[in-house]
C-alpha cells in the first residue's frame, strides 16, 4: 500500500500524463479526468487508436507511438483489465515511473511486472479523486 505522502509527492512532481483510453465524449470518466488534470496544469497526452485528436490535443494509437522526446511521468489507464498488460509493457519499455489504473481497472500480473522494474503502481483508483482528496492543488511552473 502506498502512503498518502508518496502519492501526493508523485502528483506534485509529475508534469505529463499519458491517458490511455481517453474518450472524446465529454460524459466519459476518462474525458472528465483528463479535463480536470489539464485544469490543474498537467500536460495530457491522449492515447486512443480510434482518434487523431482529443481535447484539442494530438492522440496517439499507443504509448509506444508517443515520440520518445516527449517525457511521460504517469501512464493513466482507462481500459478493461484484460487489455492492461500490453499497455504496462509499453510503459516499462519507456521507463515511465508511475502506472495508474483507474477505478475498476486491475491486473495484478501486469502490476507485479511493473513493480519488478521499479515502477510505482496504482490499481482501481481514480487519479482525479486522489488529486482532490490529497489537496495537491494546481501545478506550479
Amino acid at each position: 500500500m502506498t502512503s498518502d505522502e508518496t502519492t501526493r509527492e508523485i502528483l506534485r512532481n509529475a508534469r505529463t500524463i499519458a491517458v490511455v483510453g481517453l474518450s472524446d465524449k465529454p460524459d466519459r470518466d476518462s474525458n472528465r479526468a483528463a479535463r480536470y488534470l489539464l485544469s490543474q496544469g498537467y500536460t495530457i497526452v491522449p492515447v486512443n487508436p480510434n482518434l487523431s485528436e482529443v481535447l484539442g490535443l494530438r492522440a496517439y494509437p499507443s504509448v509506444s507511438a508517443i515520440p520518445t522526446g516527449q517525457p511521460i511521468d504517469i501512464v493513466d489507464i482507462f481500459r478493461r483489465n484484460d487489455q492492461v498488460a500490453p499497455i504496462v509493457d509499453e510503459a516499462i519499455g519507456r521507463g515511465v515511473p508511475t502506472i495508474w489504473m483507474q477505478l475498476g481497472v486491475q491486473n495484478e500480473a501486469a502490476a507485479a511486472s511493473a513493480r519488478e522494474h521499479g515502477i510505482q503502481v496504482y490499481q482501481d483508483l481514480c487519479i482525479m479523486q486522489e488529486h482532490r482528496r490529497l489537496r495537491v492543488g494546481p501545478l506550479r511552473t
